[in-house]
């Protein structure tokens, strides 16, 4: 993902939070607010109560930050996902269709491209 689609600091991540929607799975959480902008950023979220191991951590990361990539979303959204424990055995397929389906369920998926 480019610069300009990240969530950078601290500062937006907590207005998301503060401010944002929320969809639950059994792999990830989603929060969601509109920023005006003309493009939707993202922010991904994996704590140690997920797993204590850095390298698990950054692959459901990785696993995450692609499907979000790989997935049409509408313009103009902050978007926090925040992975859960169950997230730590899971498959890509399995990460795709909860991101997909989260953003389905939030309104976020775009249809016309």
């Amino acid at each position: 993902m480019r610069r300009e689609e990240r969530l950078t600091n601290s500062s937006q991540f907590a207005s998301v939070f503060k401010r944002g929607q929320t969809r639950v799975s059994d792999y990830m959480v989603l929060r969601a607010m509109p920023n005006g902008l003309e493009h939707s950023r993202f922010g991904f979220i994996v704590s140690k109560k997920v797993e204590k191991r850095a390298v698990v951590r950054n692959r459901i990361r990785r696993l995450m930050r692609e499907a979000a990539r790989l997935t049409p979303v509408k313009p103009g959204w902050d978007i926090v996902v925040i992975a859960r424990k169950k997230s730590v055995g899971a498959c890509y397929g399995d990460i795709e269709s909860a991101m997909i389906r989260l953003l389905g369920h939030a309104g976020l998926l775009d249809v016309t491209r």
